[in-house]
C-alpha cells in the first residue's frame, strides 16, 4: 500500500484566512504552511484558481493562483507546487504554458501545473470573461489543452480552432522537468475530461474523496488509456481528501485505505484552520502519513 500526499495552503478562497487582518500576516500565514509541509513528509502543496471566496463571494481576501504559486516556489526547496486547478477560461492557453514554464524554471522543476474547464459562474462574469455553457466551455478546454502540450513539446506550434487559435508562438524556455512540466488535469468528465488526461496528462484529480465515485471514474479512465494505447498505470490518480479535525488518526487510516482501495495513489488534504492552528495537519503527517508510505 503506498500513497503521495500533498497539501492546500490557506489562501483565502474557503473563507480560511479571515481571522487575521493585515494581508501581509494573511500570506506569511500561508507560507508557513508551505514552508512546513516543505519540511516534513508532504510531496507538494497546492493552491486554488479562483477570486472570489466560496460558498459566496464576500469582501475577504482571496489570493490569485499564479502569484501564490511564484511566490512558494522560492521559498521552498522541495515540495512540489500545484493548482488543483487553473482554469482554462482565465488565461489563454497559451499565456498559461508561457507562465507555467517559467515558474517551473523558477522552482527547479518542481511545478505540477493543474488545469481544469471552470465552473465558478459569478467569478467569470465578475471579472469580464464571457460565462458559457457546459458544451462549449469543454469545447474550449478540450483546444486549450492541445495548445498548452503544443506550447511545451514543439517549436513553432500552429493550432487553429474554433475558441482559440495559435501562430507559432516562440516559448522558451519551455520548463526544466522533461519532458515537460508536469501536467495535471482536474474533473471527472467521463466524455471529454478523462479521455483528455489519457491523452496529455502526467496526473488527474477526480471523485471528490468518494471510493465509489473515483472506482467509477477510475474505470473510465482505463478505457480511455486503452483505446489512446497510454500506459494507465503512469498517470497519478489523485483525489481530494478533506481532514475533520474531530476525526482520530484511526479514522483517517481507515478512509485512506478505502480510497487506496478504489485505485487512488494521491491525496491532496484540505486543512481546516490550519492558518492559525498547525497541530492538525502535524498530527496527520506525523501519525497518518507514515503508515502509506
Amino acid at each position: 500500500m503506498s500513497m503521495r500526499f500533498g497539501v492546500f495552503v490557506p489562501q483565502g478562497w474557503r473563507m480560511d484566512l479571515t481571522e487575521i487582518a493585515d494581508p501581509v500576516e494573511q500570506y506569511e500565514a500561508m507560507t508557513a504552511v508551505a514552508k512546513l509541509a516543505d519540511a516534513g513528509p508532504w510531496d507538494s502543496v497546492w493552491v486554488y484558481d479562483h477570486f472570489h471566496t466560496t460558498p459566496e463571494p464576500t469582501i475577504n481576501t482571496t489570493f490569485e493562483c499564479w502569484t501564490v504559486t511564484s511566490t512558494l516556489a522560492r521559498d521552498t526547496s522541495r515540495v512540489n507546487i500545484g493548482q488543483m486547478v487553473g482554469c482554462n477560461g482565465y488565461r489563454h492557453p497559451s499565456l498559461y504554458a508561457k507562465i507555467a514554464s517559467t515558474v517551473d524554471v523558477a522552482s527547479h522543476g518542481r511545478l505540477y501545473a493543474g488545469i481544469g474547464a471552470g465552473w465558478y459562474e459569478h467569478e467569470w462574469k465578475a471579472y469580464g470573461y464571457e460565462w458559457a455553457e457546459v458544451p462549449e466551455r469543454m469545447a474550449a478546454f478540450r483546444e486549450g489543452v492541445q495548445i498548452v502540450h503544443k506550447m511545451w513539446t514543439e517549436e513553432r506550434p500552429v493550432f487553429t480552432g474554433k475558441h482559440y487559435r495559435i501562430d507559432q508562438p516562440i516559448n522558451e524556455p519551455k520548463g526544466v522537468r522533461k519532458p515537460h512540466p508536469s501536467f495535471w488535469i482536474g474533473g471527472g468528465g467521463e466524455k471529454v475530461t478523462l479521455k483528455l488526461v489519457a491523452q496529455y496528462a502526467d496526473g488527474a484529480n477526480f471523485g471528490g474523496g468518494d471510493p465509489e465515485i473515483f472506482r467509477q471514474k477510475a474505470a473510465v479512465l482505463r478505457e480511455h488509456c486503452e483505446r489512446q494505447e497510454r500506459d494507465y498505470d503512469r498517470i497519478i490518480k489523485s483525489t481530494s481528501y478533506n481532514l475533520d479535525p474531530a476525526d482520530s488518526s484511526a479514522d483517517h487510516i481507515r478512509n485512506l485505505e478505502r480510497l487506496v482501495e478504489a485505485g487512488v495513489d494521491y491525496a491532496i488534504v484540505y486543512v481546516p484552520r490550519v492558518a492559525y492552528d498547525h497541530a492538525p495537519m502535524l498530527r496527520f503527517q506525523e501519525e497518518v502519513i507514515p503508515r502509506f508510505l
